[in-house]
């Protein structure tokens, strides 16, 4: 079911989150805004993706992306949090973020303490730098779909 959406654009408004990335975890993620979060497809299953994304105009990197309800911390919203492989030296709120999922890696679940939860986030890293680089996911990365336009700030999915 996964893989017939993919690889699916989408292009949205970076929000405040829950704050839980950076803090509990240590691992900063980038949140699309609800209207983003309600036009992906109902269809498309929760769980942990890869692909690419961009902030603004900036270089495209490799990213994890996480569509669900996180039942690890009991969301009663789905939320789509993007997290890129990248150190950012600020914030990046209000920013336009551009993504393109490219995989599935694994559907959702609860974890036992918040330790498992950041091991299975590290081996989600280390799987989508892997399959990021093989041809067939490269080739997304040059996609013109990352070039915004200038003056463009719509959200789009």
């Amino acid at each position: 079911g996964a893989m017939r959406h993919l690889p699916y654009f989408c292009r949205g408004e970076v929000v405040k989150g829950f704050g839980r990335g950076s803090k509990e975890l240590g691992i900063p993620t980038a949140n699309f805004s609800e209207q983003v979060v309600e036009s992906f497809p109902s269809d498309i299953p929760t769980g942990i993706y890869y692909g690419w994304a961009c902030v603004g105009n900036g270089d495209v990197h490799k990213m994890v992306v996480s569509i669900g309800w996180n039942p690890f911390y009991k969301n009663i919203k789905k939320s789509v949090e993007t997290h890129i492989i990248h150190t950012f030296k600020e914030d990046f709120y209000g920013e336009i973020l551009s993504i393109v999922i490219t995989g599935y890696i694994r559907p959702e679940k609860n974890f036992d303490s918040l330790d498992a939860l950041i091991s299975a986030i590290q081996e989600d890293i280390e799987e989508a730098k892997r399959q990021l680089d093989l041809p067939e996911h490269l080739k997304l990365k040059e996609d013109n779909f990352f070039h915004l336009p200038e003056g463009k700030t719509v959200n789009s999915c």
